[in-house]
This record gives C-alpha cells, sequence and structure tokens, in this order.
C-alpha cells in the first residue's frame, strides 16, 4: 500500500478518537461491522475497522472498488443509508449486497475542509437494522466532520514540521553561507592585499603604481561589502548583530583611522572631518566606526565630486552625534521611504555598485546601540546624523 495510502493509514491509527467513534457506530446502530475507509477512483483501503460479526478486513486491507457503494458515494458526494436491502427497491437488486452477505447498510462521506473527498465512514450488518433516521445520519455525519478535523489537524501539523526541517536546512546553508563570507573570501583578498603591499614598497614605474593602489582600493571595498552581506546574513536569518560594547575603549582614534582610511583610497575628494569626543562612553567602537564608514562611503558615491564631506562627531551632554553631509542631488521623497531597506539604492542607482546594504547595517547598527540615524536632504546639502545616548 505506498504513498499517500501509507500515510493516511498512518493519520487514521494516531487518531485516539476513531476506535471510539467506530464502538459508538455499533452501538448505536446495532450493526457489527464499521470501517473509516479511505476511497479514491482506483482504490478502496479500510484506514480503521470495527468487526464483530468477522467481515474479515483489517486496517490496510482493501475491497475491490468498483465493487463498493461507496465509489458511487464518492461520485454523487452523498450519503447512502439502507434499513433492509430485501425491501428497498433501489438497493435490492444491486450486486453489492449480495457480495459482500449485508441487509443493512450506511456510509457518510468524509470531506476536507479543502473541499476534497477523502473516504467514507461506513457500517454494515448481515441483518436489517433501523438506521435510516435524522438521528443516525446527524451522528455519522457529525463523526465524519471530525474525522475531517481531525486529518485537516494532522495534516496542517505535518506541513509544519516540513517547514521546521526546512528551516534547519536553511540553518545549515546560513551556516556555511557565512563560513564561506567569513573565511573562504576573506583570505584570497588577504592576499592580494598583502602582495600589493609588498609591490608598492619596490620601485615601480607610474603607472604600475597606479594600478596597485587600485587593487587595494578593490581589495577594501570587497572587504566592506563581505563585511555588510555577512552582518546582513546574520542580522535577518538569524543570530542578530553582535555588539561588544566596551566603555574604556576610545571612539575618536577609531573614527580617525577610519576616515583616513577612506581618503587614502579617494584622494580626489576632500573629506573635512571633526571628531571631538571628551568622555569615553559605552558603545561597540569598531561598528560605530563601521556605521561611520558606511555612511561616508555614501556620501562619496552619491555627493556632488568637487564639493567636500562634512563629518562630525562629538559628545553633547547625555549624547553621542556623528553627522555626514554632502553636497548633491536631493534625496526624492519615494526614495527616503526605502532608503534604510535592505537591497535598496538611492537615485541614479544604475550608475553605481553595492549591494545596497550599508545605510541598511548603519541602522541596524544605530538600532543595538539605542539610537537612530535621521535624514535631511535638501539642494543645499544631504546630511546623515546618528544620535545615541551616552
Amino acid at each position: 500500500m505506498p504513498g499517500d495510502f501509507e500515510r493516511d493509514l498512518t493519520a487514521v491509527q494516531g487518531i485516539d478518537a476513531v476506535p471510539r467513534i467506530l464502538a459508538v457506530v455499533c452501538g448505536m446502530t446495532g450493526m457489527g461491522f464499521a470501517a473509516v475507509a479511505r476511497v479514491t477512483s482506483e482504490r478502496w483501503v479500510a484506514l480503521a475497522v470495527r468487526d464483530e460479526i468477522k467481515f474479515g478486513l483489517l486496517p490496510g486491507g482493501e475491497l475491490k472498488v468498483e465493487t463498493t457503494i461507496c465509489s458511487e458515494i464518492r461520485d454523487a458526494g452523498l450519503p447512502v443509508v439502507i434499513d433492509n436491502v430485501d425491501a428497498d427497491d433501489l438497493f435490492c437488486v444491486h450486486p453489492t449486497p449480495k457480495l459482500y452477505g449485508f441487509q443493512s447498510y450506511i456510509s457518510v462521506p468524509i470531506v476536507l475542509s479543502n473541499g476534497r473527498f477523502f473516504g467514507t465512514l461506513c457500517a454494515i450488518d448481515p441483518k436489517p437494522r433501523t438506521i435510516n433516521t435524522p438521528e443516525v445520519l446527524g451522528t455519522f455525519k457529525l463523526f465524519a466532520e471530525l474525522i475531517a478535523f481531525q486529518l485537516d489537524a494532522i495534516e496542517k501539523l505535518s506541513a509544519t514540521q516540513a517547514d521546521l526541517i526546512d528551516e534547519r536546512k536553511n540553518a545549515e546553508l546560513r551556516e556555511q553561507f557565512i563560513a564561506v563570507l567569513g573565511h573562504d573570501l576573506r583570505n584570497p583578498l588577504a592576499s592580494v592585499d598583502a602582495g600589493a603591499r609588498i609591490l608598492l614598497k619596490r620601485e615601480n614605474d607610474e603607472q604600475s603604481t597606479k594600478v596597485l593602489r587600485l587593487m587595494q582600493t578593490s581589495v577594501q571595498r570587497m572587504s566592506g561589502l563581505i563585511d555588510n552581506v555577512l552582518d546582513f546574513a546574520r542580522g535577518r536569518l538569524g543570530g542578530g548583530l553582535a555588539l561588544q560594547r566596551d566603555s574604556s575603549e576610545k571612539l575618536g582614534p577609531v573614527l580617525v583611522q577610519v576616515i583616513a582610511e577612506l581618503q587614502s583610497s579617494n584622494p580626489d575628494r576632500t573629506i573635512d572631518a571633526q571628531v571631538d569626543i571628551d568622555q569615553p562612553f559605552d558603545c561597540d567602537s569598531n561598528r560605530i566606526g563601521q556605521l561611520a564608514s558606511n555612511l561616508v562611503g555614501n556620501a562619496l558615491m552619491y555627493g556632488t565630486v568637487g564639493s567636500p564631506i562634512h563629518v562630525r562627531a562629538a559628545t553633547e551632554s547625555s549624547t553621542f552625534v556623528l553627522s555626514v553631509a554632502n553636497a548633491g542631488t536631493p534625496i526624492p521623497a519615494e526614495a527616503m521611504e526605502r532608503l534604510f531597506h535592505p537591497f535598496k539604492r538611492g537615485a541614479a542607482e544604475t550608475d553605481h555598485q553595492g549591494l545596497g546594504l550599508g545605510l541598511y547595517i548603519a541602522s541596524e547598527i544605530a538600532k543595538a546601540h539605542g539610537g537612530r540615524i535621521d535624514v535631511v536632504s535638501t539642494k543645499a546639502e544631504t546630511r546623515f546624523t546618528f544620535t545615541m545616548p551616552i
């Protein structure tokens, strides 16, 4: 009994109420055999059985579907009730009662919530029984609905369990993905960067030096992309954005270094920076440095080439404020709404490279510190301002 029938047999056998339902059916009607059957156009399979007349059918046993009345019930979708076959005008000449030797018969369709015909709740007996009453038929219908409800619940549970299995697989893929980014991509980049540094220490012509510096810039850019994708993977796929807060570590030198590296990588641009942090405070200085790098990187990408980028970082009373401003085309109102969404970029998106994760990561770092990033964009300037309590 392959495939779905095995699953259906297991499902019905797992419903604790089914044996009780069959016992009540037999006790209420006086009939000696009751069953829950799975019925398709090709097969009739008993899934649960109560047999007090030695009919000889066990769970998993089959009857030829064309020899049963259940096939007709499947086609019509209506119950069939017979008190006495010999006295019934329609079924007195029907081959099924003679084949299986019964005089009384009742079968009610089991229909799932999606409208799919599942099978029947049926009973037979070799003697006539008074079963064609509203009470008996109503009880059978109620039991059929109860079985259908339980089958629906089992199917939903199975789907949930399948989703959990898929989620575990996704978690494994996530870990592999993070491992590839964190190790397999970083190592080659580190080798390229080290090689470029070694070659720059030698005497080179102007063109070779230019190419080597471009290589270093590309390595730094790729490293930043890897950082952003790693943070996105951890933040959105599990694990959250990790912070290592330390009030003893000075933030000022970290910001100065970050800005210096960006200035070195963009010698044709001017970054006007003022860092005035007069007190230590509890934060993850490396993450704040990453936030600053992403904001300044965004300004470098979208700001007017000939205009300076202004960076201000200061502690003001009980608040730390970091702002990055640049001249350029104002951010459209519709873009403002999705500015900090992942994989979204600003105006003229197709003219710039990148994954659109920089501002999203910056926003997540701000939130993790209990702060926020505000944006004001006019014809005069676009300014991102990060504030957090200290």
